[in-house]
């Protein structure tokens, strides 16, 4: 028993000292790496400090590519070994200033490195040495350096680099005077392609939070940009006329521009009273303001696209200086979230801002993505709220827009994954025909039944068809186009089977149940003897033309699905209790449906047998009131 435990102890103590041992050479190693970062750290430094003693005895600044990469690479070191205060006493000597001058904009990459680890003790020398790099490097050289810092930033360092270096890169483009608009230019250019890259916080608590930097970014940015929208407006108080030349003027038009394409035309902004601090509202409205500031009046931004004469030359360029999608957001900031109204005049008319509208929803209503198709929508609705039911002639459908945003409209309803979408797509499908007057929804239901290739979107439409019948049945409503002569065209155009008795009555279903209700309800509603329709004179060419095609289609319908029903039932019969569950096809016009269980296979042949009795039910509610007037 007493070998046994000391045969413990002495495993235990053997266990103990390699442990011991392990840990000694680790400190060991550790020991000697920093004995060798140390002497890597002395020998920069004895570097720089040569090529410095090198350099001062040169004259008139001729010194060589060696030297620079001597300079920037011994200094890289110093500044990453933490000798930081050591460089800082060297940048900062009158002697070398000369040296400095020229190649002290190398050593911004280490230094923002640095700056970015905010913990780092060596953080005040290395903002030190970046100050005094501002104050005495070429101004050039430092937008160059500054900007492929920001450029060239790791995508989660993004916006610490950008808050980081737009005031010293405010400072150096103040500096170039009169030749900087090209460089402003480029510098927001380039810090704008990399806030583009920031997510987009989509609700109020991530907006807050700000985890990814977007609103710093855009409240840095104002900040950033502010001396030089001053300075246009000094300008264009001091000539009392707006110039198109003016370069600085131009530059801050383009940032406007982008600004409003990325990131704002992706953010969707929350009220007031959602979030009453909101960085990104607050950034859209300077936005605005600085566009009226600077000579760009609002009215004429969202009226642009008719306002321009395109037989002037260069109206290609117009384009490229005004884009449709930065116009399409500022008029969605405007007319949807109400952003800098106080400054858009109040006299133009409801009519003429739909149509300068239009071109900007039928944009965003091209594109798929559900921030676009939203704010699409939102557009089209606020500003149709504002103009008055039945007064938008029918001449407005001559313009493309009015043509092409219902179009775009079918889409959203039909092909839209997200059913909210769908949804305020037909509520403002529907608002959009109130609008028109009598004459124009006419022209307008024609066009869609003949364009449309969607049988709920048909039936739709039909069902509206009727609706104005019935409205102009009423007393004191009477109008040419939905009654008589001009109902009658457009009475055939519904009542016909788009490919006679082969007619798939099923995918059809929507247009054909609309269209016989519509049928029913002018035999009922519009009496023989008063015929204001003209429904009673052209009711053997509807016979002939939809009733007996109907009725054909019908009969082969159900004699096929009464069919494929007969045979499920007796394939699930002989297949026994095994195969309950067992998949199968079933073949329907020639197509194949899903595989699905016997049972479901049931459930929907009866479900379609159901369909073609109720179209058959009002069908023969058709007849029985036509035989009854004696005219079938």
């Amino acid at each position: 028993m007493c070998s046994k435990n000391k045969s413990e102890r002495w495993s235990k103590r053997a266990a103990h000292g390699g442990d011991r041992a392990v840990g000694a050479v680790a400190g060991v190693k550790l020991a000697l790496r920093e004995k060798v970062e140390e002497d890597a750290g002395n020998m920069a430094l004895e570097q720089l400090s040569d090529v410095v003693q090198r350099c001062q005895a040169i004259q008139d600044e001729n010194f060589s590519p060696v030297d620079f990469d001597q300079f920037q690479s011994a200094g890289k070191t110093c500044i990453e070994q933490g000798d930081s205060a050591q460089v800082l006493s060297i940048i900062i000597d009158d002697k070398n200033a000369n040296i400095v001058r020229c190649m002290g904009w190398n050593l911004l990459e280490p230094l923002v490195k640095v700056l970015l680890k905010k913990e780092d003790k060596n953080c005040p020398h290395c903002h030190a040495i970046l100050t005094h790099l501002i104050e005495v490097c070429s101004a050039k050289e430092l937008v160059v350096g500054l900007l492929e810092q920001v450029e060239e930033a790791d995508s989660d360092a993004i916006a610490e680099t950008i808050i980081l270096l737009l005031k010293p890169l405010q400072t150096v483009l103040l500096k170039l005077g009169k030749k900087k608009s090209s460089s402003v230019g480029m510098a927001l250019s380039t810090v704008l392609g990399q806030v583009a890259q920031l997510p987009v916080p989509l609700s109020k608590e991530q907006e807050e939070d700000d985890v990814f930097g977007l609103c710093r970014c855009c409240t840095a940015l104002l900040d950033f940009i502010r001396p030089f929208v001053e300075e246009v407006k000094e300008n264009i108080k001091h000539s009392r006329s707006i110039s198109r030349d003016d370069e600085l003027k131009g530059e801050i038009l383009k940032f406007c521009m982008k600004s409003l394409s990325e990131p704002l035309l992706e953010v969707q902004l929350k009220d007031p009273d959602t979030l009453e601090q909101s960085p990104l509202r607050d950034f859209a409205t300077e936005i605005l303001v600085i566009l009226s500031s600077i000579g760009e009046p609002l009215p004429n931004l969202l009226c642009h696209n008719m306002l321009r004469k395109r037989e002037v030359p260069g109206f290609l360029e117009e384009d490229v200086r005004y884009p449709k999608e930065s116009l399409a957001c500022l008029a969605h900031l405007l007319f949807v979230k109400h952003i800098a109204m106080d400054i858009f005049p109040a006299v133009l008319s409801p009519i003429f801002l739909l149509q300068c509208n239009m071109e900007y929803v039928e944009l965003l209503l091209s594109r798929t993505e559900e921030s676009r198709l939203e704010k699409g929508l939102e557009l089209y609705e606020k500003t149709l709220v504002r103009v008055e039911d039945c007064s938008l002639p029918v001449d407005l459908l001559d313009l493309k827009p009015f043509f092409s945003v219902p179009q775009n409209l079918v889409k959203v309803m039909t092909l839209c994954p997200v059913q909210t979408v769908r949804t305020k797509g037909l509520s403002v499908f529907q608002l959009s025909i109130d609008k028109f007057n009598t004459e124009a929804k006419y022209k307008f239901f024609r066009c869609m039944l003949k364009t449309s290739e969607h049988a709920g979107v048909e039936g739709y439409i039909i069902k509206n068809i009727k609706n104005q019948i019935d409205l102009s049945l009423g007393p004191g409503n009477e109008n040419e186009w939905f009654l008589g002569k001009h109902l009658l065209p457009l009475l055939h155009q519904v009542l016909r089977l788009p490919q006679g008795p082969e007619t798939d009555l099923l995918h059809n279903l929507d247009r054909i149940m609309e269209s016989l209700n519509l049928l029913r309800y002018l035999l009922i509603r519009d009496k023989e003897w008063e015929n204001e329709t003209g429904i009673w004179n052209e009711l053997y060419k509807i016979e002939d033309s939809f009733l007996k095609p109907l009725r054909m289609g019908l009969n082969m319908s159900k004699a096929h699905y009464e069919a494929e029903l007969k045979n499920a039932k007796e394939n699930k019969k002989s297949s026994g209790t095994e195969s309950k569950a067992a998949a199968c096809t079933v073949t329907v016009g020639n197509e194949k449906l899903p595989n699905m269980t016997p049972e479901m296979q049931l459930q929907v042949l009866q479900s379609a047998l159901f369909t073609f009795d109720l179209i058959e039910s009002i069908l023969a509610r058709i007849e029985e009131i036509a035989e009854a007037k004696g005219r079938v």
